[in-house]
């Protein structure tokens, strides 16, 4: 339930101006593409930037597959030899990505319809397909607020979503990773346009980051 497209605003310059009075004309922001439905080949293109080093990286997101019950996307980082494949529900809780498989999911999307106020809760256990362990969590969200957010993609209208998480493994129970989350989601796009998120590893920071929409759309 989240897509884009490139929109930005963009200065034009007009001709036919005099030495003595410039003119300087300002042409309209592109709609928003709308992608409530999500289709093979959507695209999202994000900065992700490490609050921590201040390194900023490039991922880019590609539907590959969607079913009744499923999203499929591939993933990869710009520059890099990391790729891979998240398989969400349609309300964009991640259910896998390798070696990690989430039940039922990680509670990260969206609960509709969305509204200021609104909040839920979820549970469920992490498990890693490489180790065998297994982490249990518990997370609630809360809608709260409204608003506008402008990115390199655009200027979007949004609900403010508060998340928190908190796991520990099944065989160590005195451990905590706590995460905590926010979410800038755009309905008419069906997918958040930015986030920000901080880990900490037994009340220690480890991982700070803000990630930011430079660029959606349909397959061409």
């Amino acid at each position: 339930m989240f897509r884009y497209a490139v929109v930005g605003t963009i200065c034009l310059l007009t001709g036919g101006a005099s030495a003595q009075s410039p003119s300087v004309a300002m042409a309209a922001p592109r709609p928003v593409t709308a992608m409530e439905e999500p289709m093979p080949g959507d695209f999202w293109t994000y900065d992700v930037r490490d609050e921590i080093s201040g390194t900023v990286t490039t991922r880019n997101n590609v539907v590959t597959e969607v079913t009744a019950a499923e999203i499929s996307v591939r993933y990869s980082i710009v520059g890099k030899e990391t790729s891979g494949l998240n398989v969400y529900d349609r309300s964009w809780n991640i259910k896998s990505g390798s070696p990690w498989k989430y039940r039922p999911h990680d509670g990260s999307g969206i609960k509709s319809p969305l509204k200021t106020g609104a909040n839920w809760s979820f549970s469920g256990e992490n498990i890693n397909g490489d180790t065998g362990i297994i982490w249990k969590q518990t997370g609630q969200c809360k809608v709260v607020g409204q608003e506008t957010i402008t990115t390199k993609a655009g200027t979007f209208d949004t609900f403010k979503i508060d998340t928190v998480v908190i796991r520990h493994p099944i065989n160590d129970p005195t451990r905590k990773v706590e995460i905590t989350q926010q979410t800038w989601y755009v309905p008419t796009v069906d997918h958040w346009v930015k986030r920000t998120l901080m880990i900490r590893n037994d009340n220690h920071l480890v991982r700070s980051d803000t990630v930011e929409l430079v660029e959606y759309g349909r397959k061409k």
